[in-house]
């Protein structure tokens, strides 16, 4: 099935440097990406080949590594299944959908839609990743349904370009990991406040710098007026269950009447809160499993009945199956990097150029590859995090700047990485080679800004 429909008017003049750039990546990746699955599947393959010829690693070791491994991150998963489904349910809220609507109403042209759908992304993004990831899908959605002329393709992927603001913002994994007492690395950098990393001066400008030139660049990106456009088919997501109210669970009988109970969703829902609540006065941490739950009982609450929130649920869940089928894959792959020492490998390369100014420098670009092979942020910084903090100690490097480095290139990476763009295109119904040749543009212009801003900050002190 088709997920756009084609508007194509007449041919375009010259087009500018922008159009021919993002033309160009979109034709290369329409040619040459495969599906995420296949991705997945080539990079183990890629990886087991470095773990040989690079590491000689034994093929036995490699292929035990691998399987033992494949399943180090059911619990995250889990986990990412949920945000996504139960983010997916907030999101369509009677209330953040009305919300929405609002915002939607102010904007009347397709370029100004992409700027307010990167801002949404964005600031989602920034006050917690996952809330970020569903939120600026959703609102692109319904701006590419409201407003004609929208290339659906563009406005998805700039939606998706925001979540590299999780890399400076309060959920970001590293700069969080290091503040807290017991952290895996304690002993050998102690702890550092966010006052020296997200909140740090430098770290502080790069996110506003980010934010402001970010969704002008995607604007940038938008088809002139003459240019073909990919619009969005509104009946593609027309045939969503529509919920109890047209079915089976109008009757008036005793079994409906809890179904469509608002006391019961009320009482569970504000039980859910009093438990947050209480977990934060008690000085209980705030994780991913807090978020969930979090958005799991909002959603509840503002859903009104418990049967209205199974029937949303129910559409949400249809955005996850790429989730479950490739992140094991991904953990397979970690294993193979950490047992065949290959990312100690990948790190030393860099490190053994560096000064202590330049230290950050290749610190963000070797987590920038080896965030292609272990792109979850607290695997990663399980992988890199030693031996860059080891580093930085032996070379009088700053280590929050060390720390801080690792994590941007998490960030950085993650405008091309399927792992993370799988919610996107479940939300979406594109597919990736639709939208990976703007993020890749996105890609270039974030990371020269990172660049910039960690030699700046290394340099300046």
């Amino acid at each position: 099935m088709n997920t756009t429909t084609e508007t194509t008017e007449a041919p375009p003049g010259r087009s500018g440097i922008m159009q021919k750039t993002a033309g160009f990546f979109t034709e290369l990746m329409r040619k040459y990406l495969p599906d995420p699955f296949v991705f997945a599947i080539v990079l183990t393959l890629l990886t087991f080949v470095l773990a040989f010829a690079v590491q000689r690693q034994n093929p036995v070791d490699a292929i035990v590594s691998w399987g033992d491994g494949f399943w180090s991150l059911l619990a995250f998963t889990t986990q990412m299944a949920v945000i996504l489904a139960a983010g997916f349910v907030l999101a369509n809220s009677p209330v953040v959908d009305r919300l929405m609507d609002r915002i939607v109403l102010l904007v009347h042209t397709p370029k100004a839609a992409v700027i307010v759908a990167t801002l949404v992304g964005g600031i989602g993004s920034y006050l917690n990743w996952g809330f970020g990831l569903v939120i600026g899908g959703v609102v692109a959605r319904k701006l590419a349904t409201e407003i004609k002329g929208i290339h659906y393709p563009l406005i998805i992927a700039s939606a998706y370009s925001g979540f590299t603001m999780y890399g400076l913002g309060l959920s970001a994994t590293v700069p969080l990991t290091i503040a807290t007492p017991g952290h895996a690395l304690e002993d050998s950098m102690g702890l550092i406040g966010l006052e020296e990393t997200i909140f740090s001066l430098p770290m502080v400008i790069t996110a506003f710098v980010v934010m402001a030139t970010l969704p002008l660049l995607n604007a940038a990106l938008h088809p002139k007026p003459g240019q073909p456009v990919k619009e969005l088919d509104p009946a593609l997501f027309a045939t969503a269950d529509s919920g109890p109210s047209n079915g089976e669970f109008s009757e008036d009988t005793p079994a409906n009447k809890l179904n469509n109970s608002r006391i019961l969703s009320m009482v569970i829902g504000l039980a859910g809160i009093l438990y947050v609540v209480f977990h934060m006065f008690q000085g209980g941490k705030v994780d991913l499993n807090l978020i969930n739950f979090i958005i799991l009982f909002l959603g509840i609450i503002l859903l009104g009945t418990p049967i209205a929130y199974v029937a949303k649920l129910n559409e949400g869940i249809k955005t996850i199956s790429g989730i479950i089928l490739q992140f094991p894959f991904y953990a397979g792959i970690m294993a193979i990097m950490a047992g065949s020492g290959l990312v100690l490998t990948i790190s030393e390369w860099f490190v053994n150029v560096s000064t202590t100014e330049t230290l950050p420098f290749w610190g963000l670009i070797s987590s920038f590859v080896i965030n292609f092979f272990a792109p979850s942020g607290g695997g990663h910084w399980v992988i890199q995090g030693p031996f860059m903090i080891e580093a930085a100690n032996t070379l009088g490097a700053s280590l929050p700047q060390t720390s801080m480095s690792v994590m941007l290139g998490n960030a950085w990476n993650d405008l091309v990485q399927p792992f993370w763009i799988l919610p996107a295109l479940a939300l979406s119904k594109l597919k990736l080679k639709d939208i990976m040749g703007y993020t890749v543009i996105m890609m270039f212009w974030v990371g020269l800004i990172y660049i910039a801003a960690i030699l700046f900050w290394a340099f300046m002190g």
